[in-house]
């Protein structure tokens, strides 16, 4: 029988956008303790590995501290078992292949250990596409701190995602520390339900009566939690501004990293964006952040100017021999002194973060003469590099009482808006 607590939950859990689990090549999990992955992330890392994913498994501690009452040897023993239990849960799991990565660090201890676990998963993590981590702001010292530190240890190209434990037990549904808009949920099929059943299960020692009869680990009112039919993870969205480094990265890779020249979202998105310009000219147009200057060429028939620049001395120097006139700027500097009537933030808001974001379209906004335009175009998918989606970016700019919105185009592809100093 479903607790009232529990469906109180379910009532949270209910309208969650879904976790895809498909795309990734190697998901990295991180554990603070053996048995956190499979209560957190069980179905999803069954669902990653079944869709070909390479999985692999980081467990900062043995789990030895679960009852402080224990002695030494004792602990030492219960370590043992959990390596073990840890193994048959893998395997009940269907994830008997998975690597095993023990970072052997004190359980109920690894706060002081933190630059430890970060100098470790720099080299376990160097080539993941997909790390899964305890949430950061779990109520358990030991969660919260492995999660801190996957954070910092990740490489710029992963997603970042988080699973849940105490929160469940310890935090109440309506909290604002829960970061709901970031929620995502992973739906269980029947099949990975009970695989995930039969994993916890292995777990023995945290399922049954501890030492002196105290009660065990994990009581029938916190596997309530973790036997439902979804599993839910926060993305972790990253907390500084993507590195120049990233993006020169890109450029070295290719000449035209985001295909501007020949993608039809990228034709398709520059069409739109110039069909919804209220304007038929503008005397002087900005373009921050223009790359190759695509969209750059097609603004100078609307407009008698455009200032254009960008940070990545690759892109300026093609933009230049293909007659483009560019600057070399980083944002949130690069605008002219002259007030200008059109500026457009195209695929690059979702990259800087807050202090960078805010200081951005201070400088817009200031830049922008009275009745002047102020376009945002942003691709709707997540990128790994990225501090935040298209959605939230607009959302922050259109708030802004300086301006008021004239035109919302929203698509599955992108996000467009066209804002108007007032």
């Amino acid at each position: 029988m479903t607790s009232q607590v529990e469906r109180r939950w379910a009532d949270r859990l209910a309208a969650l956008p879904a976790f895809d689990t498909d795309g990734y090549r190697r998901a990295v999990a991180v554990a603070a303790h053996p048995d956190d992955e499979t209560l957190g992330i069980g179905g999803c890392l069954q669902a990653l590995h079944d869709n070909g994913c390479q999985v692999e498994l980081v467990v900062a501690s043995d789990g030895e501290a679960a009852f402080p009452q224990l002695g030494q040897r004792e602990r030492a023993e219960l370590g043992r078992r959990r390596w073990d239990e840890l193994t048959e849960s893998l395997r009940r799991q269907g994830l008997g292949d998975t690597a095993v990565h023990w970072l052997g660090l004190p359980d109920s201890g690894l706060t002081q250990h933190a630059d430890d676990i970060t100098a470790a998963l720099r080299e376990l993590l160097e080539d993941a596409d997909c790390c899964l981590l305890p949430w950061p702001r779990d109520p358990h010292p030991d969660h919260s701190t492995v999660g801190h530190c996957v954070l910092s240890a990740a490489p710029v190209t992963a997603h970042c995602w988080s699973y849940p434990i105490w929160m469940w037990h310890w935090t109440a549904e309506n909290s604002a520390e829960i970061p709901w808009r970031h929620a995502y949920g992973h739906e269980l099929t029947a099949n990975h339900r009970h695989r995930k059943a039969a994993g916890i299960g292995a777990f023995v020692s945290q399922l049954e009566r501890g030492p002196g009869d105290c009660d065990p680990i994990l009581p029938a009112d916190v596997l309530e939690h973790f036997h439902r039919d979804s599993e839910v993870l926060f993305r972790e969205p990253r907390r500084t501004s993507t590195p120049l480094a990233r993006f020169e990265a890109l450029y070295e890779v290719s000449k035209d990293p985001w295909h501007t020249a020949d993608s039809w979202y990228e034709r398709r998105k520059r069409a739109i964006l110039l069909a919804a310009l209220p304007r038929e000219h503008y005397r002087l147009a900005v373009e921050p952040a223009c790359g190759l200057g695509a969209l750059t060429a097609e603004l100078a028939a609307r407009a008698d100017r455009v200032h254009a620049f960008d940070a990545v001395p690759a892109a300026v120097r093609a933009a230049r021999r293909s007659g483009i006139t560019v600057t070399e700027a980083v944002l949130p500097l690069g605008f002219p002194d002259e007030p200008a009537d059109l500026v457009v933030l195209s695929e690059i808001l979702y990259y800087l973060a807050d202090e960078d974001l805010n200081k951005t379209v201070d400088n817009a906004i200031t830049g922008l003469e009275s009745g002047g335009d102020l376009v945002l175009v942003h691709w709707r998918r997540w990128a790994p590099e990225a501090t935040r989606d298209a959605a939230e970016a607009h959302e922050l700019v259109a708030a802004r009482p300086e301006l008021r919105t004239l035109i919302t185009h929203r698509d599955e592809e992108f996000l467009l808006h066209v804002l108007r100093r007032r």
